[in-house]
């Protein structure tokens, strides 16, 4: 082999940078483990542990040290599912975008697209193509795009802007720009405020034209916090406020005026109040005040004072703000008062009658105008801090440029004259409305008090510091793990992949002697690059990545078979050790067939990495990392074992004393079989098709139909039948309860109001799961029982939620990734083979894969004993399936082409029969080490990924099947008479 010294120096100093590499993860995990066992079952003391050392050197390499901080970042990336930690993906609200763009218009036509468009969200198009088919449908070209009162307006205008004589094509190039500065613009805020939030390897991406943005934050625990940082739109404003007494006849009407439309839903006496005073006194004195026909008052919670109108219930928030839209009360308010703005507090508390306290939101009244716009807006701020305030309670500072101080000083002194108050409101809620008693406030300086902690004024500083996102951030997928499913998913990833290298080695050095020792050198070296390839890159190991890692030992090792079983024909033919190897190795022998058959795994992996997200990404990288590795190690590293042996003692075998006769020799008319296996694949297909459209179909996922998961761990077995049935009865929707492993352990999976989004929905919904759950946790509390990451062994393990809209999108994603797939490997191969023949044939069988799986699916999901449903880890098994089926076929295809270039005699069917009889060894030994590894995960690798490896187990049975008994009798059948007949000629006169 040319070229052996500078392979072996790559060799070399890969190998130690792979190791340089790792060892930042080894003392990582060790540092980790010290902090666990001096925590006990403390997770807040384990914490502090590691907190405590990140500044203490903990690596010395001789001529450099490393802190615990620099250890921790350089380790290997760990995902979600094995670290635990918080995966959301956000939608921008483009529709937010576009009404900034237009300055708020109130154009009809604007306004009207810009509802048909939100009504039409599901589906593949952006919602800015949505909105531009509505618009021209709406305005039947008599309003235009670029309009003075639309899009054409002044903070548009100028170069690289719209004017008013551009057609809306050209206005829409314009506003696309627009858009996507918007969502960069937000990408860039919301990575300042994780850089800020101090989260290590946190993960944030753009995905595609979507306006969505993932953010996978791996080892965060504080779930409501991190929602918060991550949705608010940090839209800080200043407004000025009406006082009770100024508004306080609008309630009184208000109500008035609601006691004629609202229906009296209970008969009981009502209580006379002569006027707000006397009511608010009266709620104030007692939260158990009498109920009667006052549907404003009897809602009232407390009474206010100053800026507060009163205390209501949070639950109660929107049926007071849908009062308050409504036309007819609306026109009571006062001829200086229609612009008023209704607006709410943040959470606080109050005590009722009887001293218990009980969650309420103060009510106030903003002096909006004709705009809609506030007295300052909050982009004067410059600079903002955490700090206390002169009661030693946590407050955020902020200093102000020079105009906004100008606009605070004249705002406070109105403020101060009038004796009024000034709202600080953040995303449309009041923070703080404290009066001004001494003054205009001169110098820009001001503060923000509430009823804050410290982690809240640290987030709200961050959030004010990184700047307002463009439009609002909607979390539209999330998934929260706990670190006890993380550390159970290491286990049992470490323990497959450990059990099925050892099974793989034993069975090549079993098969093929000497050569397989050197085949699992190249095997081990090829992990050690592996993952060291990940860790340089930083790239993220998730659970499905562990089982991709598993399937390249499978992989791994074709290569190396494929070269093994070349020699043992070279050596039957009389050639020499060392000339056998060499012509194993070159072009002609075994090298095209590896080429070919990795080709159209990368094809697969990349249209899986195109595609897919989170955890699927991750599979698909570690797929193609390992190819890249695998390929390397064995036709290169193995090579230099090999001729080392030879240079040497020369005992070299690619066989043992048992295998050495296998397969030699031995022939099978495959061919002659081809209308019985036609009509067994035919019965199949035809069964499949038939469960999967009008019998059973498919057990869609969350991901293809949106919805809420939650992993539930109970403290002894349950009926999931009966669970089902409460939640049901308790969410007044379907409710789907199944056993996940355990019967003590269950998945749970509700649309309970998926299309509503906010922390207020997702609070709502964990307390109906608590409420009707509770009687099977006596002991555990609501805060125990939705945590997570308190290191519990009951209650919610993992919650998930995926949106309609983006279920929608992954399902539509899925086909693509599949049938690009199968249209990307019908082109390569024809360009490689010249012939659509063999395309078709390849297709055919893989076409015949997938249809045997989901049918396979679809018949047993309903009694097998772990899920299979169809989400994205089944699509990945289909793609790894349809790369595996191709690469046998590929292979035989090869040795077809070969026969027929080396003119070897015989009918067509003889050069396919002997070309499927020759490759058959390494056909067979390629599939048992895939299926070794698999059967390894299915049984070793834990519950979360144990569907998606079946999939993979039966592909890889069906694929070995199809490559030999659908591919070469559709290439034989469809195959011309004339190419045959010239290619018999040719070869029966050579």
């Amino acid at each position: 082999m040319q070229n052996k010294g500078l392979i072996k120096f790559f060799a070399i100093l890969f190998a130690l940078v792979s190791i340089y590499q790792l060892s930042f993860t080894f003392v990582a995990n060790s540092v980790k483990s010290e902090a666990k066992a001096f925590a006990g079952d403390n997770p807040d003391k384990e914490l502090k542990y590691l907190d405590s050392i990140g500044k203490v050197d903990v690596l010395n390499l001789g001529f450099t040290n490393f802190t615990y901080n620099e250890v921790k970042n350089k380790q290997l990336n760990k995902g979600l599912d094995l670290e635990g930690g918080i995966n959301v993906i956000l939608q921008i609200s483009v529709k937010d975008v576009l009404k900034g763009l237009s300055n708020n218009s109130k154009n009809p036509v604007f306004n009207k697209s810009l509802a048909d468009a939100t009504a039409n969200l599901e589906g593949n198009k952006t919602y800015l193509n949505k909105f531009f088919e509505a618009f021209e449908a709406n305005s039947n070209g008599a309003t235009k795009l670029a309009s003075p009162d639309i899009f054409a307006n002044r903070s548009l205008q100028g170069e690289g802007g719209i004017d008013f004589q551009m057609t809306d094509a050209q206005a829409q190039k314009v506003i696309k720009r627009k858009v996507d500065e918007s969502i960069e613009s937000a990408y860039k805020v919301l990575r300042e405020r994780i850089d800020k939030f101090g989260v290590t390897q946190p993960n944030i991406q753009k995905l595609g034209e979507t306006g969505r943005i993932l953010v996978e934050l791996p080892g965060a625990k504080d779930v409501d916090r991190i929602k918060k940082l991550l949705g608010g739109k940090a839209q800080l404003e200043f407004w000025e406020t009406y006082k009770i007494e100024e508004i306080g006849n609008f309630l009184v009407a208000t109500n008035e005026a609601l006691k004629k439309t609202e229906v009296k839903k209970t008969e009981t006496k009502t209580v006379a109040k002569d006027s707000l005073n006397a009511l608010l006194t009266d709620a104030k004195d007692s939260v158990d005040v009498k109920k009667g026909n006052n549907p404003l008052f009897d809602k009232m919670l407390g009474q206010g004072g100053g800026p507060v109108l009163a205390y209501f219930a949070p639950k109660d928030t929107a049926t007071i703000n849908a009062y308050f839209k409504r036309p007819e009360i609306r026109i009571l308010l006062a001829a200086d008062q229609h612009n008023a703005k209704f607006v709410w507090s943040k959470p606080t508390t109050l005590k009722d009658a009887k001293g218990k306290e009980v969650e309420a939101v103060e009510l106030y009244a903003l002096k909006g105008n004709r705009d809609n716009v506030p007295a300052m807006s909050g982009g004067v701020v410059t600079d903002a801090k955490d700090t206390f305030d002169q009661l030693g309670k946590p407050a955020v500072s902020m200093q102000m440029n020079s105009q906004g101080a100008k606009v605070w000083e004249e705002l406070t002194g109105r403020a101060f004259a009038q004796k009024s108050y000034i709202a600080i409101v953040l995303d449309n809620i009041v923070y703080s409305a404290p009066g001004v008693t001494s003054g205009p406030i001169a110098g820009g300086r001001s503060e923000i008090t509430g009823s804050f902690d410290v982690a809240e004024t640290k987030d709200l500083a961050n959030v004010l510091n990184a700047g307002k996102l463009p439009a609002s951030a909607d979390i539209i997928q999330s998934t929260v793990v706990g670190p006890s499913l993380g550390q159970a998913a290491i286990d049992a990833g470490t323990i497959s992949s450990v059990i099925g290298f050892l099974l793989v080695c034993l069975w090549m050095v079993f098969y093929y002697g000497k050569a397989g020792w050197y085949a699992n050198l190249a095997l081990l070296l090829n992990l050690l690059f592996l993952f060291g390839i990940m860790a340089s890159f930083g790239f993220v190991l998730t659970l499905p990545g562990i089982a991709g890692i598993v399937l390249t030992l499978g992989t791994a090792v074709d290569a190396n078979i494929i070269i093994f079983e070349r020699a043992k024909e070279e050596l039957r033919e009389g050639k020499s050790l060392s000339e056998a190897v060499v012509a194993s190795y070159g072009w002609h022998g075994a090298m095209r067939s590896i080429i070919d058959a990795n080709v159209t795994h990368v094809l697969t992996g990349a249209i899986l990495f195109i595609f897919g997200t989170g955890p699927i990404k991750g599979f698909a990288l570690t797929l193609l990392i390992g190819i890249v590795t695998s390929l390397f190690t064995s036709i290169f590293i193995a090579r230099i074992f090999i001729d080392r042996n030879i240079a040497g003692k020369g005992d070299l075998t690619f066989s043992t004393n048992i295998t050495k006769n296998w397969f030699t020799n031995f022939h099978f008319d495959f061919i002659k079989i081809k209308k019985f296996t036609y009509i067994f694949s035919s019965i199949v297909v035809v069964v499949s098709l038939v469960s999967i459209f009008f019998v059973n179909g498919l057990d869609e996922g969350v991901d293809f139909v949106g919805g809420r998961t939650f992993q539930v761990k109970f403290e002894k077995p349950v009926d999931a039948t009966a669970i089902s049935d409460e939640l049901s009865a308790a969410f007044g929707t379907p409710v789907e309860a199944k056993i996940l492993g355990d019967d003590d352990q269950l998945k749970i999976t509700t649309k309970y109001k998926i299309k509503e989004d906010g922390v207020a929905i997702d609070e709502e919904v964990n307390k109906k799961l608590y409420d009707a759950l509770a009687k099977y946790f006596p002991n555990v509390s609501y805060e125990k029982f939705t945590n997570t990451f308190d290191g519990k062994r009951v209650g919610v393990l993992q919650a998930s939620k995926v949106g309609a809209s983006i279920s929608e999108d992954i399902k539509t994603n899925s086909y693509w990734a599949v049938l690009g797939a199968m249209a990307v490997i019908f082109l390569y191969l024809m360009i490689s083979f010249r012939k659509w023949q063999y395309s078709l044939g390849a297709i055919a069988a893989v076409a015949h894969d997938v249809i045997f799986v989901l049918g396979i699916y679809s018949l047993c999901y309903k009694f097998m004993p772990f899920h299979m449903e169809m989400d994205q880890h089944f699509i990945a098994a289909i793609l790894t399936v349809i790369g595996y089926s191709m690469n046998d076929t590929v292979i035989v295809f090869d040795r077809i082409r070969e026969f027929i270039l080396g003119n070897r005699k015989g009918s067509f069917e003889d050069i396919v029969n002997a070309s499927i009889n020759t490759t058959l060894s390494r056909t067979l030994n390629t599939s048992l080490m895939m299926i070794i590894v698999l059967l390894t995960m299915f049984i070793f690798g834990g519950e979360s990924i144990r569907g998606f490896i079946f999939a993979m187990l039966v592909g890889i049975v069906v694929g070995t099947y199809s490559s030999l008994f659908i591919a070469t009798p559709v290439l034989v059948d469809t195959i011309s008479k004339d190419d045959k007949h010239t290619i018999e000629d040719k070869h029966n006169k050579a």
